[in-house]
């Protein structure tokens, strides 16, 4: 049984003929006729029965039309309940981001959504590959997530809003040679020992291009994901590194420069399913990150 079928049994109960319930709910007596006995099918002991010309309720189907009632409120409440909590401007939203992207994005939407009546933020960090994030939807009402200019696009099943490309540069330690040029070539970088991610994750597939570019494997001698760790090796003398023109905090002992004759650039998208929006407070937070990604960018230009 479902709820349209348990309508026309009440409305047949209050109103007494096909015909009348037909008028009422807009459609035509064979279709109440077919919702009755699809009803029928599902329950063992009859629900109407003959009364002349007219077919009327068995105390079966008459406690069945009381029941009906009770579900038709329930299911209203619920209905309520479910528009409040679409509707519901301070509800909390969950975020993940990846570590350089929580940094640069967590701050600014904190400040950005302190005051009464915002959505409430529940934040997370998530270190992933970058094949791992769109199943990240799944927990998340928002994912923060990266990918290479070159990397294949997002899968359909999570919905992307750009928020940054941003430009790659080359770490240097502070008072390296190379440093004092104002951009670098891959056969400039490529013979440095170089600090760079795990396998699978985003800024690896740029090495491996600038590897190629030079003709020549890459000295590999750390692998660190988190952008604040490569700045400090890199300051101690570690190595180069790429890392993020915008979203990487300036370090005193680092010095970036940008990279000619390769395309370095990432993706920096806010990753959901499409129904996670239906919700005003997700649509709010999804608004400023749009807006937070402005501020970062003018930052990195200014």
């Amino acid at each position: 049984m479902d709820e349209r079928q348990l309508r026309v049994l009440r409305e047949l109960g209050e109103l007494g003929s096909v015909t009348a319930v037909a008028e009422a709910l807009r459609v035509t007596p064979s279709a109440i006729s077919q919702q009755l006995r699809l009803l029928q099918r599902s329950i063992p002991v009859p629900l109407t029965e003959r009364a002349g010309r007219r077919l009327v309720l068995t105390p079966a189907g008459q406690a069945l039309a009381d029941a009906a009632i009770g579900v038709e409120t329930a299911l209203a409440r619920a209905r309520h309940t479910i528009d409040a909590y679409v509707d519901e401007p301070d509800g909390t939203v969950s975020l993940a981001a990846f570590h350089s992207g929580a940094a640069a994005f967590f701050p600014l939407l904190l400040r950005r959504l302190g005051g009464p009546g915002s959505p409430r933020l529940a934040l997370h960090d998530e270190d992933v590959a970058q094949a791992d994030f769109p199943p990240l939807t799944r927990s998340y009402d928002l994912v923060l997530a990266h990918r290479l200019d070159h990397a294949p696009p997002w899968p359909r099943t999570a919905t992307a809003t750009p928020l940054l490309r941003e430009p790659l540069d080359i770490a240097l330690p502070a008072g390296h040679p190379l440093a004092a040029r104002p951009a670098l070539t891959a056969h400039d970088v490529a013979g440095q020992p170089w600090i760079t991610v795990h396998d699978g994750f985003p800024l690896l597939a740029t090495v491996e291009a600038i590897a190629a570019a030079a003709g020549h494997g890459v000295d590999i001698v750390h692998r660190v994901n988190e952008i604040a760790v490569v700045a400090e090796v890199v300051a101690a003398g570690g190595g180069v590194a790429l890392m993020p023109r915008w979203t990487s905090r300036p370090h005193p002992g680092v010095t970036l420069r940008p990279l000619s004759g390769i395309e370095a650039h990432r993706h920096i998208d806010a990753l959901h399913r499409p129904e996670r929006t239906a919700r005003r407070a997700v649509r709010t937070v999804l608004g400023e990150l749009v807006e937070a990604a402005e501020v970062i960018r003018s930052r990195g230009h200014g």
